[in-house]
């Protein structure tokens, strides 16, 4: 046997015995028998291994094409989310606390999805609880001032993971669960472009790149997408139509607290433009004619409105992807996005910066 057979013989079992993952547990009060199952949270139907434990111990392996986010279930009631790749995990425990709580050896990518659950899961929840609150109608000064700097104490937290941790998949999947706070495209580029090839060639980075064509759709200085629906009176109105104006185009509804309270300010900025090039054009995600035509009147919105009347199923929210109101889009005369979520003096600033020349 030559050097270089030695050498393949050598290494190749041992690269044959990292290209699987191994699961090793060890859980204390475990019955025998408890089956322990692993699935792809991409596809909760697909079971990727199984065993039974015996003694408070188990051993499961699987075979991966990346590491990934998977499930780990422990008999019917005990389950988990785990990040892990080809590789040796040990994985102790017991069934008195939460499998949360379990400690994972051996896994770097384990131990990185670990520190971005401590760190991002508090900052999400009370960005949601702080999202509620404002929804509710409850929306203040204060409040909106709170949901800003949480936002931004996302955003400076996001730039530090990946700083830290360039070439880990999870860096990717940071990026992917906050790309909903942040408009700026040129920034989410900037980001993906800083990991490594290894932490974009998996399932996760793949949702990254996908996620990022599609916050180029509708992005500050792209042309808005066309769309057409009735107005109150069942006439047609299209976007294209208001080309050669400045126009706001306003996702609301008259049960939305906040964007009521906005109306106030939108109307005052409308009668101090109208006849400078800009008008409003009104997007309702009402369900209730008579409760959106009241809402119209009792606000003084003398502008254009349009509606389905289908709720959060309104076929223009559904194609610029509104998830929360108020929203709205400012457009130039040739349709290009100037603005996006310009409300009060912000809104007030931009016009004047455009139309008083």
């Amino acid at each position: 046997m030559n050097k270089i057979s030695l050498f393949l013989a050598l290494v190749l079992p041992l690269c044959s015995m990292a290209q699987k993952l191994t699961l090793t547990g060890s859980v204390q009060g475990l019955p025998d028998n408890t089956s322990v199952v692993l699935i792809d949270l991409e596809n909760s139907s697909s079971t990727l291994g199984t065993t039974k434990s015996k003694g408070g111990n188990f051993v499961l392996s699987s075979k991966l094409e990346a590491p990934t986010i998977l499930g780990l279930m422990v008999g019917d009631t005990m389950k988990t989310a785990v990040f892990l790749g080809n590789e040796n995990v040990k994985v102790s425990g017991s069934v008195k606390t939460k499998m949360d709580d379990w400690k994972f050896t051996g896994s770097k990518t384990q131990n990185d999805f670990t520190e971005f659950q401590d760190l991002f899961i508090p900052k999400f929840e009370k960005v949601n609880q702080l999202g509620m609150e404002l929804q509710s109608g409850m929306g203040s000064d204060s409040l909106s001032n709170a949901m800003k700097a949480q936002v931004d104490d996302i955003q400076e937290n996001v730039d530090r993971f990946i700083k830290k941790h360039p070439a880990s998949p999870v860096s990717a999947m940071v990026i992917l669960s906050t790309i909903g706070f942040t408009e700026d495209v040129a920034l989410l580029e900037k980001r993906t472009n800083a990991l490594t090839k290894d932490a974009l060639a998996t399932a996760m980075g793949g949702q990254l790149k996908k996620a990022l064509v599609d916050a180029r759709f509708n992005a500050i200085g792209s042309i808005a997408t066309d769309f057409v629906q009735d107005d109150t009176t069942g006439k047609a109105v299209t976007l294209a139509q208001f080309r050669g104006k400045y126009v706001l185009v306003d996702f609301w509804a008259s049960w939305c607290g906040p964007c009521r309270r906005e109306n106030v300010n939108l109307v005052k900025t409308f009668n101090k433009y109208k006849d400078k090039n800009f008008t409003v054009l009104g997007v309702s995600l009402d369900e209730e004619k008579d409760r959106w035509l009241a809402a119209i009147e009792k606000d003084g919105l003398t502008w254009t409105h349009v509606s389905d009347l289908k709720g959060w199923e309104n076929q223009v929210a559904q194609k610029y992807r509104i998830t929360a109101i108020p929203r709205n889009l400012l457009l130039g005369p040739d349709g290009r996005i100037l603005g996006k979520d310009l409300r009060g003096k912000d809104l007030d600033s931009k016009l004047a910066e455009l139309l008083d020349k």
